[in-house]
């Protein structure tokens, strides 16, 4: 009989797995905290009159800061979600399954990019 291809990755790779996935959480989270704290440290610093025109040019590179800052929260955000979606995944035993091939997704994936639901193959179809 050949090498059965395995359906599921066994606990200890499920542990190691978990582990990489919390470390990321907690730099992304961190990353949030400093992003939020930026942002709202723009929203005070508007307060001083200064005059003339450079103000009005201050206030055009102050808006599209916070606008950066704001997407970069959102993303920053949608990264965290999908980590912890990443988290309840491996507690219910579906984590690193494709859910589009039903097969493994490949370790060296999974390391790079802890919270995908999507084996290389079927990413790669997707963009055809």
């Amino acid at each position: 009989m050949g090498k059965e291809e395995k359906l599921r990755y066994s606990d200890n790779e499920l542990l190691e797995f978990e582990a990489l996935i919390k470390e990321k959480l907690e730099k992304a989270r961190n990353e949030l905290n400093y992003i939020k704290d930026s942002l709202s440290r723009k929203n005070d610093s508007g307060t001083d009159n200064t005059a003339g025109n450079t103000k009005v040019l201050e206030d055009g590179a102050d808006t599209a800061e916070k606008e950066n800052l704001s997407q970069l929260a959102a993303r920053q955000q949608k990264f965290i979600s999908s980590l912890e979606n990443a988290l309840i995944r491996i507690k219910n035993g579906t984590y690193g399954v494709c859910i589009d091939t039903g097969k493994l997704i490949q370790k060296e994936r999974l390391r790079a990019v802890p919270h995908t639901m999507h084996s290389i193959e079927a990413k790669l179809a997707k963009k055809n």
